[in-house]
């Protein structure tokens, strides 16, 4: 969901750069690929780029070489029959036979009612059988409770939850990953580097806390061997956007252990943890699910520019963010624009107020 693209469109994937990164990971020993129905679209409710693309950079004998997970659009499934309808568009946009590792897609309290009552486990019982999917599974987006639910009711083969040091007693957390474990599924993280939060532009306490540690390690491998250091964790998803970032990431995979980080740099995580949580103001991952908004408002790029001050400005900067905001946030995605419909926080996966912040938001910078 977050390859590298021409200009602003998503649809736009820079097929040439994002074909040589997949293919790359591929031959250093990658063979997971996570994608879903709406990534590198325009909305959640049609088709993105991203299945077609893979289909397409998975020629030449690379499909054989992976693995390829993809999900069932879960806020989009109206009927029993919609399920059969997605998945069967799905396996034609991804121009294969069968998916390896098939998802019901961003799991809460909502669409689980609607997906227990149009009867989903009929659905991936039938597709396990007739081959369609290998191996059934979730990603998750709610409070524990529910997640516990979600593991008790089928017999899944896995689950993906979202985790990073941040993020380690929120949704699923830590608690929900070795529950799920325990309960015989496999785990996927997704969000190890929170959208990048926890690897570009950290907070200057937190890259200084790092720098005085002795070990020579980016912000972004701090994240990812915390989340490496869990046993149970069986596959990692760093969204990567560039060569460089594909070569940092398999260089940390190819060192990260299990349970091999000492208490010193588990103490850094939870220190550089306690940082961030003071100066966060709100809980956004960048993940776009929001979008698009009816009205235009840029909802993960109103809660960035909101977040950027309290992370690294200071009272005596506060002029020079709001007229960096005036001045260069078109005015069409301003959040002075909502108008409180709130079809956004239908989708938020982070349980967002997005209407009650972006009236802050819009206070703060005008």
């Amino acid at each position: 969901m977050r390859l590298p693209t021409i200009g602003d469109n998503p649809m736009d994937i820079d097929e040439e750069n994002a074909t040589k990164m997949i293919r790359h990971a591929i031959n250093q020993g990658v063979n997971f690929i996570d994608t879903a129905y709406p990534y590198h679209g325009l909305s959640l409710d049609q088709g993105g780029a991203s299945e077609p693309f893979l289909a397409r950079a998975l020629k030449d004998g690379y499909r054989e070489k992976v693995k390829i997970a993809t999900k069932l659009p879960s806020w989009a499934v109206q009927s029993r029959e919609d399920m059969d309808r997605f998945l069967n568009e799905q396996l034609e946009r991804l121009e294969t036979d069968s998916i390896d590792f098939y998802m019901v897609h961003g799991i809460n309290n909502a669409y689980w009612k609607n997906l227990k009552e149009l009867g989903f486990e009929e659905f991936l019982d039938t597709a396990l059988a007739d081959g369609r999917i290998k191996h059934a599974g979730f990603s998750f987006h709610d409070r524990i409770e529910l997640f516990k639910e979600v593991v008790d009711h089928y017999d899944w083969s896995f689950c993906m939850i979202q985790l990073n040091y941040l993020d380690d007693e929120y949704q699923a957390g830590i608690e929900g990953m070795e529950y799920a474990a325990e309960n015989g599924l496999g785990i996927i993280v997704m969000e190890p580097l929170r959208g990048g939060s926890l690897a570009n532009n950290i907070p200057p306490e937190v890259q200084e806390l790092f720098d005085e540690s002795g070990f020579d390690w980016s912000p972004a491998e701090w994240a990812l061997r915390w989340v490496w250091d869990h046993p149970e964790v069986g596959v990692v998803l760093s969204g990567m956007n560039s060569m460089e970032q594909v070569e940092e990431n398999l260089k940390i995979a190819s060192q990260a252990q299990p349970a091999t980080m000492s208490d010193e740099e588990l103490d850094l995580t939870s220190q550089a943890k306690s940082i961030f949580k003071e100066k966060l103001k709100i809980n956004c991952t960048d993940c776009g699910y929001c979008l698009p908004c009816p009205q235009g408002v840029n909802i993960p790029e109103n809660f960035a520019k909101y977040n950027d001050y309290f992370l690294f400005g200071s009272p005596e900067m506060k002029e020079m963010y709001q007229f960096n905001y005036q001045a260069f946030m078109p005015d069409q995605e301003k959040a002075a624009v909502c108008d409180g419909c709130g079809v956004c926080e239908e989708h938020c996966t982070q349980d967002i107020a997005i209407i009650k912040e972006l009236k802050k938001v819009k206070e703060f910078f005008e």
